[in-house]
């Protein structure tokens, strides 16, 4: 057989089964481009349904089916595990809040803490390396107009949100002197309906009046109808912003560009003003609107948008606020680093396990 000959052709030809073919198949198996042919069809059947399902006989689909019913309940049961799990979030986080209102105390200059309290110790291979982690040494002194006459700490939650990604991508140049003015981040959790509110509170400023301003996202804790078994857990379905009430002149999530027009008939320009969206951390304040029926449609570009928002308000909930200090320092970054590496190999793990699944179930679609 010729190198230059069709490698599809020549699967044909496999394919017959034929005795003559069977004679030609080792030379077959030797060309490249038969080889790469053969591959591409393999790789093709990734993710396929085997068949053996829908070849089962009825009274055997019949008791699958009984199964699924039984696992259906199982889901449902899980859900209301997830929702006593959220009410204990929630009753717990009372108990948080004492220590949280203290925190802001300290880093607002408010309270002084005590030498006792500044005492920290763990042993000293341990105390050594988060001391490294941390870069905490007399030597940073020289990077802030710090002295000893300072109160609190300074831009705390600017440099939390600076030392974290998902928020240091959306902080702009203009947002950092408003942000140098955010007090505190709190957390309220709502029982039922489930959900949860950001609050940001703000030192007064030059930029707008509000004090605090919120974010309330929108969770739902209940199977699909139509997909019962991707359920995997409480969601956020919805956010909604406020309103932030900015003084004359000094709304920097817009901007004004100016664009010239030529007419066409009398070749004549003009020069026309037009307000555009400007790029902002504080237009997080600002989410695409969604339907209130957490099972409706939403457009995909939409849908993209709320995905990285929920990560975000989830992030905030779920991190941020409860281990500020460690964020401010560095050290949560460090465990972060490696909670996405284990992501990832699990990740890869439930690839080649939702394949399977895929083949399995797609006989009863």
């Amino acid at each position: 057989m010729s190198n230059q000959e069709d490698p599809e052709k020549a699967l044909e030809t496999m394919d017959e089964g034929s005795g003559e073919a069977g004679n030609v198949t080792a030379q077959l198996m030797r060309n490249p481009q038969v080889l790469a042919a053969l591959q591409g069809r393999l790789d093709g059947m990734v993710g396929s349904p085997s068949g053996y399902i829908e070849s089962l006989p009825k009274v055997v689909k019949r008791r699958i089916k009984a199964l699924k019913n039984l696992q259906l309940k199982a889901t449902n049961i899980e859900a209301a595990f997830y929702e006593e799990v959220h009410a204990l979030e929630c009753k717990y986080h009372k108990l948080y809040v004492p220590l949280y209102e203290q925190r802001n105390t300290i880093i607002g200059g408010d309270y002084e803490p005590t030498d006792a309290e500044c005492e920290f110790t763990l042993d000293d291979e341990i105390s050594q390396e988060m001391e490294d982690k941390a870069k905490i040494g007399d030597g940073d002194a020289k990077l802030h107009d710090m002295d000893e006459n300072t109160k609190g700490i300074p831009e705390f939650w600017l440099t939390v949100c600076k030392n974290v990604d998902l928020l240091s991508e959306m902080i702009q140049e203009h947002d950092e002197p408003i942000l140098k003015h955010l007090r505190d981040i709190k957390v309220n959790f709502a029982e039922s309906p489930m959900g949860f509110t950001l609050e940001f509170h703000f030192s007064p400023n030059e930029h707008f009046t509000n004090t605090v301003l919120t974010k309330e996202y929108f969770m739902k804790c209940k199977p699909d109808e139509r997909e019962p078994f991707s359920f995997e857990g409480p969601e956020i379905y919805k956010c909604k912003g406020c309103t932030i009430d900015w003084q004359k002149g000094k709304n920097i999530t817009l901007k004004t560009i100016k664009k010239k027009q030529k007419h066409k008939s009398r070749g004549s320009t003009r020069t026309i003003t037009k307000t555009v969206q400007n790029d902002s951390f504080f237009n997080f304040f600002s989410p695409p609107a969604v339907p209130d029926d957490p099972d409706a449609d939403v457009d995909e570009e939409v849908q993209a948008q709320l995905t990285a928002d929920f990560e975000i308000g989830h992030y905030i909930r779920e991190r941020i606020v409860p281990r500020a200090v460690l964020y401010f320092t560095g050290e949560a970054l460090e465990e972060d680093d490696y909670d996405d590496e284990e992501e990832e190999e699990e990740d890869g793990e439930e690839g080649s396990k939702s394949d399977r699944e895929e083949r399995e179930r797609a006989g009863l679609a």
